[in-house]
């Protein structure tokens, strides 16, 4: 994967930190609550990873985090942002499914958060930054491609780059890579962590050996309604090699997880 230097791309957006404190999260047509007692910190320009067994509220809090479930939840507990602001217009959301609308080429998937963005933007302007984004992930030659003509991964690339277009400070992300293969997978993760570098990352992922790889900060949410247990990182700096002491907190993170399977 043939990839330009990222730092050709300018953003603007300030990091934001995140603080929740005793966050309490229950869906209105539910007696049960999705999340209690959780205590994270999201630290401004690092990436934090969630990890839990399907269902246990992971999707719920990014969905909460992207202002997504508003009508939907009734939510207590402390939001605090480190610049004191809201988090509403501060957020890029990245899906498992790359959402490529078919009938679009490849520059105009990721030039599409513009036709929604009320600022005003030069035409060639965006142009120009799509094309560069474009080549940040190594389809500079692809901007006229159909979706239906890339494989798994040009498609993710593609969802990165429109990522990248909004240029947020929060960037969450949502299993982004999991249907990719092995290798594609691992290039996909050290592609993101140098072009999101400075941006505040909540990655959520069923793969422990993504995390181990990805986190600044690591979570496990456990428990029915979920509560977050924070587990320390390897010394080094992500994104990792896999060493003995990742799969040392690899196989710990499996061993605890497979007590919510119980």
């Amino acid at each position: 994967m043939s990839v330009s230097n990222p730092s050709s791309t300018s953003y603007s957006a300030q990091a934001i930190g995140i603080e929740l404190h005793d966050a309490h999260l229950l869906y209105r047509d539910s007696q049960i609550a999705t999340l209690s007692g959780l205590n994270m910190f999201v630290p401004a320009g690092q990436w934090t990873c969630l990890l839990g067994r399907s269902g246990c509220g992971k999707t719920t809090l990014l969905r909460y985090l992207a202002g997504l479930l508003s009508d939907k939840v009734e939510w207590t507990g402390q939001l605090a942002l480190t610049h004191g602001r809201s988090l509403q217009g501060q957020v890029a959301y990245m899906a498992q499914q790359d959402l490529l609308l078919p009938w679009l080429n490849v520059l105009d998937n990721v030039l599409l958060s513009r036709k929604f963005d009320a600022t005003e933007h030069s035409s060639i302007e965006s142009q120009l930054q799509a094309e560069r984004l474009l080549d940040s992930v190594g389809l500079a030659d692809y901007q006229q491609a159909m979706p239906s003509q890339l494989s798994g991964g040009m498609r993710q690339r593609v969802a990165l780059a429109r990522t990248l277009m909004q240029d947020k400070p929060v960037v969450l992300m949502d299993e982004p890579f999991s249907a990719l293969d092995a290798v594609t997978r691992y290039k996909l993760q050290n592609l993101s962590a140098s072009l999101l570098k400075d941006k505040t990352v909540v990655l959520i992922t069923h793969d422990p050996q993504e995390a181990v790889r990805l986190a600044d900060q690591l979570y496990l949410l456990q428990g029915r309604p979920a509560h977050a247990q924070r587990l320390s990182v390897p010394d080094a700096q992500p994104p990792r090699t896999i060493d003995a002491q990742c799969a040392e907190l690899q196989q710990a993170i499996l061993t605890q997880l497979e007590q919510d399977y119980e």
